[in-house]
């Protein structure tokens, strides 16, 4: 519920000042997938690759942001779209600041999505889906969290007992089961060359 006694205060300092500042544009890319589909790899390497070319970017990944804004959210659908409106609020924020924002977040569903996507300027917001079958991302298992979710020890995980929704039209599809991390983060700074945010 919104208060009725706050009042947005404008910024004298504006989006456009801090991109001029960084010497380049912001944006949100919004990496979505199973678990294990390696947004987070992704991500960090798209991340390391862009400060080494002096580009101001900041990750924010699902589990941290769970540890501190959402450690009072658990996984029913109810809180996980909690938890996808807080960190689209949290996105918008860093997009005024001048930042190139990746966040590695499941955001299992469309309608999620689709109002952080909403929430943010037309072309600023790149969906990033990072395909990758169920198989491999149970495979790999980095956290062992779906052997626990197969054993019943965590519910409404998505992929095992609660669905993931493909994105239709994302920015981009990075294949993560068949293309290699080098790979895949070319794909992704070639993308960002074309739409000029650098």
């Amino acid at each position: 519920m919104t208060s009725s006694n706050t009042v947005w205060h404008p910024a004298t300092i504006k989006r456009q000042d801090r991109e001029k500042l960084h010497h380049h544009k912001s944006a949100i890319l919004w990496f979505t997938g199973f678990s294990g589909s390696g947004k987070s790899t992704l991500a960090h390497a798209v991340e390391d690759y862009l400060h080494q070319k002096g580009i101001s970017t900041f990750v924010l990944d699902g589990d941290n942001i769970r540890k501190g804004l959402c450690n009072d959210l658990g996984f029913s659908d109810a809180d996980r779209v909690e938890n996808i409106r807080r960190i689209s609020e949290v996105a918008k924020l860093m997009l005024e600041s001048g930042t190139m924002t990746l966040t590695a977040f499941i955001s299992p569903f469309k309608s999620d999505r689709m109002t952080a996507r909403n929430l943010m300027p037309e072309g600023d917001f790149l969906e990033i889906y990072c395909c990758c079958s169920l198989d491999v991302c149970e495979q790999r298992d980095i956290k062992g969290l779906y052997k626990k979710a197969r054993a019943g020890e965590i519910p409404f995980f998505t992929g095992i007992d609660s669905i993931y929704e493909p994105p239709e039209k994302p920015e981009l599809i990075i294949n993560t089961d068949k293309q290699t991390l080098e790979e895949s983060v070319a794909l992704i700074i070639e993308h960002l060359r074309y739409k000029q945010f650098f």
